[in-house]
């Protein structure tokens, strides 16, 4: 039977959630359902650093990992005979909103084992700091540019640390984070009366500037109806 009370936004307000166990992998069924010899591999040597892991989809593992250490274990598993993860497939983050930790999301992938496996780091929002990892993989600069435009989020070190698809002077935050509304900060028509030395508040209502609703709606031309008929 269904579960009525459900809704498509369950992900968004409760995070990730853990998908069924299963036997079925890329390499063939594995005697332990959550075996992964990395995952096992990274609790046995950095222990605490490793504060979690789930299997979702029934073959991708994911593991959480101590943002502090994000460099070492991350040279760990390129380094290591027994993992190689030679390959970083994408950076992203993850944004669940309501004063949440942002998450930052490497995928790699070992060409030598072939072997997926995802890591992830929790940031809290008032410390959205975390080393930059292009010294292990060089495709890591422009996916952390892109993660720190439109999540705001600061990779130390790197080498050329700027937006890559917001203009350079863009100062309205970063898109993709949740406390960013959904008209984008300002509207063209916005921009032209700031130009103007213009008082924004003069030209919205404070329901607008707060819900992010757009600015003006569209007028029905009367007698349009009378003329298509």
């Amino acid at each position: 039977m269904l579960d009525e009370t459900k809704t498509g936004l369950d992900a968004v307000e409760g995070g990730p959630q853990l998908s069924e166990k299963s036997t079925d992998s890329s390499g063939g069924k594995m005697d332990d359902p959550d075996g992964h010899p990395s995952v096992i591999a990274l609790f046995s040597q950095f222990g605490d650093a490793v504060s979690g892991h789930r299997v979702f989809a029934g073959t991708q593992h994911v593991v959480w990992i101590d943002s502090a250490r994000n460099l070492e274990i991350l040279s760990w598993l390129r380094e290591q005979q027994d993992h190689q993860y030679d390959m970083i497939s994408d950076i992203t983050a993850v944004d669940y909103g309501a004063g949440r930790p942002i998450e930052v999301v490497y995928q790699l992938f070992s060409t030598v084992h072939k072997r997926a496996l995802r890591v992830r780091c929790k940031l809290p929002l008032d410390g959205l700091e975390i080393d930059s990892i292009v010294e292990l993989w060089s495709a890591a600069n422009w996916l952390e540019r892109e993660v720190y435009d439109l999540f705001g989020v600061t990779f130390r070190k790197h080498p050329d640390l700027r937006r890559i698809l917001m203009p350079h002077d863009y100062e309205e935050g970063h898109p993709l984070r949740k406390d960013f509304p959904l008209r984008g900060r300002f509207s063209r028509a916005e921009q032209t009366r700031r130009a103007l030395d213009q008082s924004v508040e003069h030209s919205y209502i404070a329901e607008e500037m707060d819900l992010g609703r757009d600015p003006q709606q569209a007028t029905p031309i009367i007698g349009t109806k009378d003329r298509d008929e």
